[in-house]
């Protein structure tokens, strides 16, 4: 089992309202988000466009509730505009993390992704870096990573449908290429089943390089039907193909055995985009909290 002294549970604002598509959970306030969160049993939380931007305006809300934030998305430019603009945008970035109080950065390339095109196929169109565009992408992203070391935080990769770091040949690139004291892996279980890359197969490679954990669940059904009617990533999304862990057909127990016999020190996240007025945000995040005490102990 899992030790509950080194990994924390938290849980994605994004159930709630969607960041890419506004209109799925506008009615839900942030008050209401982390009310939630809190009430189903989580300590955790990370950064939807709805929370405060203040720090200190932020942190308050959150202590009430004994929430933290753990984690934030970061975008990056690296393979499409000059390296200084993602380098300021990511210390700005950093330095909101570290003051309401997270330690982890979860940065994701967003050069050329078509993760936000709702008429783009996602499986037949994702983007392919060049050899050029490998190396800006890698080299900048050790740079990134000695800039969060600086005020002692990590650096995670998360890989995501709809750009160029998706695939497993593409995980591995990206882990060689990459300085392993300084970029790390957000292991993101949903992605990987979507992309038909084995979760546990990655997991067992690269689990000593993995900070962070997003617990994505899929429903095969409608992955289905994306691949025979070539959806985008958010036709997807609004079509159900994600739901929270327990919910889906991805046999978490394994992933949880590989983690615990390998000390896993850090978060593991629940992030389930849905439609919330399909699927209740606060029932859901109750049903992926009981699933996770009982199959992993925590």
């Amino acid at each position: 089992m899992l030790d509950k002294n080194h990994v924390k549970l938290g849980i994605a604002p994004i159930a709630w309202t969607n960041d890419d598509m506004p209109e799925l959970g506008r009615e839900n306030t942030f008050e209401q988000c982390v009310s939630e969160m809190a009430l189903a049993g989580y300590t955790g939380s990370e950064v939807g466009n709805k929370y405060p931007k203040d720090p200190k305006v932020l942190k308050r809300a959150l202590d009430l509730r004994r929430i933290t934030i753990c984690n934030a998305w970061f975008s990056s430019f690296l393979t499409t505009k000059p390296l200084q603009e993602t380098v300021d945008a990511f210390i700005k970035h950093r330095d909101f993390l570290y003051e309401v109080g997270a330690r982890v950065i979860g940065a994701a390339e967003q050069g050329h992704s078509i993760q936000g095109l709702m008429d783009v196929p996602v499986l037949t169109q994702k983007p392919v870096f060049s050899d050029l565009e490998w190396e800006k992408l890698t080299n900048g992203l050790n740079q990134l990573g000695k800039l969060a070391k600086e005020k002692g935080m990590v650096l995670t990769y998360h890989h995501h449908m709809g750009t160029g770091v998706q695939t497993f040949a593409e995980i591995d690139r990206l882990m060689e290429m990459t300085d392993p004291g300084l970029v790390y892996l957000l292991f993101d279980t949903g992605h990987l089943t979507f992309s038909e890359v084995d979760p546990e197969a990655v997991l067992q490679k690269y689990v000593k390089r993995i900070k962070h954990v997003h617990l994505k669940d899929i429903r095969k059904d409608i992955l289905a039907k994306v691949k025979r009617e070539k959806w985008s990533f958010l036709r997807a999304v609004k079509e159900g193909v994600f739901t929270v862990p327990g919910d889906g057909n991805i046999d978490f127990e394994p992933l949880f055995a590989i983690l615990a016999e390998n000390n896993y020190n850090g978060w593991f996240v629940v992030e389930a985009e849905q439609d919330p007025a399909k699927a209740n945000p606060l029932e859901y995040a109750m049903k992926a909290r009981k699933y996770i005490r009982e199959k992993a102990g925590l």
